[in-house]
């Protein structure tokens, strides 16, 4: 696969809509052409503190971010026409879904690959896990912000291109 867009979301809490930042790796012949990142005022709009020691993102950050469909206005055109590529898609894909069904917005119907499958078959047992940052380093991407959007998008794309 050359043409696809890695996607990662962190969430403020555990519902799926609450998403509260967004990373896009947009990848075309092959060759990363574009790079996108935001924070997300969340819906609904508080911060459990697990996710917020996941992330590192409070109320403070995202208290004048915007909101999801202005954040949307800008990736769509950028994704336009592309599968989109996350590590444990079924998470990205069920934040993109729910988000989407909070603001009403119409659903496109994005295609999803999941780069967690596709470890798990290439790599079986001889890695110790199949999370992102070990993923990557496999992959010869050494993730460093690991849960800031806008790396694991990258790190994700990474491992697309050398598993994909």
């Amino acid at each position: 696969m050359k043409d696809f867009a890695a996607i990662d979301f962190e969430t403020a809490n555990e519902c799926r809509s609450s998403v509260c930042s967004v990373g896009v790796v947009v990848v075309r012949d092959g060759v990363i052409v574009d790079r996108f990142y935001s924070l997300i005022h969340p819906e609904p709009e508080y911060y459990q503190r697990f996710c917020q020691r996941v992330h590192g993102l409070c109320a403070d950050d995202t208290e004048d971010a915007p909101v999801f469909p202005r954040v949307w206005e800008k990736i769509a055109p950028m994704i336009e026409g592309l599968p989109l590529v996350a590590h444990n898609s079924p998470f990205d894909e069920g934040c993109l879904r729910e988000v989407f069904s909070v603001y009403r917005m119409d659903y496109p119907d994005y295609e999803f690959y999941d780069t967690l499958a596709v470890s798990r078959r290439h790599f079986g047992c001889s890695l110790p896990d199949h999370q992102l940052q070990t993923v990557a380093a496999a992959c010869g991407y050494d993730l460093t912000q690991h849960h800031h959007a806008l790396a694991d998008a990258e790190a994700c794309a990474r491992i697309a291109l050398k598993l994909l």
